[in-house]
């Protein structure tokens, strides 16, 4: 997870309806997250060649007032995968914006270091990022930015102005990895447009790696 800090304005016209930005101490986070489904079901089924797979994407936080508790959720920007089918599934029932690239990904371990890379390619070019990181896991700290950053249990999509999605996705509360060092390589003009090219000049505002769990995506409904 790479998260930069931006200004609230830049993601306006991305914001569903019904929600607002989410804020950390006053900080308002864009996150390119790379990670690995495994076992995976679409729709409750097992689709061959399918079922492991890499994601990479980029995405922001909101949070929904429902009974006066906040739903705290995330939107995605775009989500890059490499089977044509998740695009359509995800494209089609949730209204997500996903796109397929060829994509790689590396887990190595070796003296007491844990390397993890994504790589995926657009327009012929690979993008890349990747993680050295003590092999051994700590705890979250409660109301910490990882917190913060790992601890959203809902999605949100934009279908129109009036219309969002809204999905709770469940899973426990997730453990970390120290990190040593990140590299990134991804051209953001050509990833996710003329918006986003100032990210090309900046450095992340934190990098964590955490340990996945069994993740579930509960059926959307639909707000307006």
């Amino acid at each position: 997870m790479f998260n930069y800090e931006v200004g609230p304005s830049l993601l306006k016209e991305f914001v569903p309806n019904g929600t607002e930005l989410d804020l950390w101490n006053g900080k308002c986070y864009v996150s390119v997250v790379g990670f690995m489904f495994q076992n995976t079901k679409i729709l409750g089924v097992k689709i061959p060649y399918h079922i492991n797979f890499e994601e990479v994407n980029l995405r922001f936080y909101v949070k929904r007032k429902v009974n006066n508790e906040w739903r705290r959720g995330v939107v995605f920007i775009k989500e890059v995968v490499p089977k044509c089918a998740l695009s359509f599934v995800a494209n089609m029932v949730y209204k997500e914006h996903y796109q397929t690239c060829p994509m790689k990904h590396s887990w190595t371990k070796s003296e007491d270091v844990f390397k993890v890379e994504y790589r995926w390619k657009v327009h012929s070019q690979w993008q890349s990022i990747s993680i050295n990181a003590e092999d051994r896991l700590v705890s979250i700290m409660e109301d910490s930015e990882a917190e913060f950053i790992t601890g959203h249990y809902w999605g949100y999509a934009k279908v129109s102005e009036e219309k969002t999605n809204e999905y709770e996705v469940t899973h426990p509360r997730w453990m970390q990895y120290p990190v040593i060092h990140h590299s990134i390589a991804i051209d953001f003009k050509l990833n996710y447009g003329d918006r986003f090219a100032f990210l090309n000049e900046i450095q992340p505002a934190s990098v964590q790696l955490a340990e996945g769990s069994q993740i579930t995506v509960e059926s959307k409904k639909s707000l307006r």
